[in-house]
């Protein structure tokens, strides 16, 4: 049996049906942005294998680093033991950080950020004496992860609500804000959307401990990207009322919007932000939850005295050391050069785009292109013309989309660009 015969007969990848599972490339190596088939293939990693690989794959610098602390320390738990590794990743985060965030908590995922981040809200809120506020809200179009209580602030439509209804939580939905980005903010509070978060948060201010969302682009659920005055608004809603406010910058973090972190689009500071993905360039799962010290003295003083998560893995020194040096790679600042270079170069070659038929939108923001198309998208067929093209794309719902790494090169991009647009095509 082949090693594809086995994956195909015994391996579950996401969002498959193992019965029927669609094409499966074998990957041998990785290096760059590229990655090698076992026929000696080689095509463009235009997904940054899920929007984390920034740096490109097996960078120098990082696996060094790796091998380094694999020589000392691989792991060790972070109950009552720390080590250096945790120090000088927390001393960096704090430091791209607004000074306001500067407690940090270490998680194995991102989507276990966002449990760890709603948890805190709701461990915060009891401490208050808000016992009441358990409850959570969100604006349509999002995705937060697919862990339990990270799926029921999903997309209640998008999301897997209906596959989990009546086992799932429910949580507080708003419309997703209308006015996109680059558009001229409208002042009528209705047609900005204002008039109906206020008046949810105000109605249901006894009742939640946060509102939680993407900062300026949701990515899983639409690669959609709203203007940063929304944002703005939310914070003087929340402060109005005693919600906390967090910030699932996973995707958006580390440069992917073109700036270190998408709230600086709208000057915004929350209470709780999640990160992970970029945070190790890619070369290890690993993720953060970082809050202000008002939120964490304030679980302090809960009945429970203390924050009540402590994952096995958090705080590992590999990946620590691994995020360290990704961040290390960002310290100079190149990185808002090449990834300003993306943007101007994709919103250039993916023009064209709008003239087709089919295609609703075509958007783009920093190191993300996004083609919008009318009909659902499947993505065996971008799968199977990877080889030809020598582009690894994956759409998903109605997106053609990539957030390619930041050290792709002019020429690799137009590859890129140019298989997405043979996809908006059509056969």
């Amino acid at each position: 049996m082949t090693p594809l015969e086995f994956d195909r007969d015994h391996l579950w990848h996401p969002y498959t049906n193992v019965a029927k599972p669609g094409p499966v490339h074998l990957v041998k190596e990785a290096e760059g942005i590229w990655l090698t088939l076992d026929d000696g293939t080689r095509v463009i990693d235009a997904m940054s294998s899920w929007w984390c690989t920034i740096h490109g794959h097996r960078h120098p610098q990082i696996v060094q680093a790796m091998h380094d602390q694999l020589d000392s320390l691989p792991h060790v738990m972070f109950g009552g033991l720390t080590h250096d590794p945790a120090v000088e990743l927390g001393k960096r985060l704090i430091g791209m950080l607004p000074d306001a965030l500067d407690r940090v908590f270490y998680c194995d995922s991102g989507s276990v950020s966002v449990e760890v981040a709603m948890k805190m809200a709701v461990q915060y809120q009891m401490a208050m004496g808000r016992t009441g506020r358990t409850g959570f809200a969100t604006i349509r179009g999002g995705y937060h992860g697919d862990t339990w209580k990270a799926m029921s602030v999903c997309d209640p439509v998008n999301g897997m609500h209906g596959l989990f209804r009546g086992a799932l939580g429910i949580e507080h939905f708003l419309p997703r804000p209308s006015v996109q980005m680059g558009q001229e903010w409208p002042d009528d509070p209705v047609l900005n959307g204002v008039a109906e978060m206020e008046a949810l948060l105000t109605e249901q201010a006894d009742n939640l401990a946060a509102v939680i969302l993407e900062p300026v682009v949701q990515g899983a659920g639409g690669m959609y990207f709203y203007h940063p005055q929304y944002l703005v608004e939310l914070r003087k809603r929340c402060d109005q009322q005693g919600i906390l406010l967090i910030f699932d910058e996973i995707a958006t973090g580390f440069g992917r919007t073109g700036k270190a972190f998408a709230l600086e689009h709208a000057g915004v500071v929350p209470d709780i932000i999640c990160l992970g993905k970029a945070l190790t360039g890619g070369h290890i799962s690993f993720a953060a939850t970082v809050a202000t010290k008002d939120v964490a003295y304030g679980i302090g003083e809960s009945e429970a005295g203390v924050f009540m998560h402590g994952p096995t893995f958090m705080g590992n020194p590999l990946a620590c050391a691994a995020a360290c040096a990704s961040l290390d790679l960002m310290a100079d600042g190149a990185w808002q050069t090449r990834v300003a270079q993306i943007e101007t170069q994709m919103r250039e070659d993916l023009e064209p785009a709008t003239d087709y038929d089919g295609v609703v939108d075509v958007r783009v923001v920093g190191a993300i292109g996004v083609i919008q198309m009318a009909e659902w998208q499947d993505t065996s067929i971008a799968h199977r013309k990877a080889r030809q093209s020598g582009v690894y794309l994956r759409p998903f719902a109605h997106n053609i989309y990539t957030m390619p790494p930041f050290i792709t090169e002019p020429e690799d991009l137009s590859r890129i660009t140019t298989a997405m647009l043979d996809l908006a095509k059509g056969p």
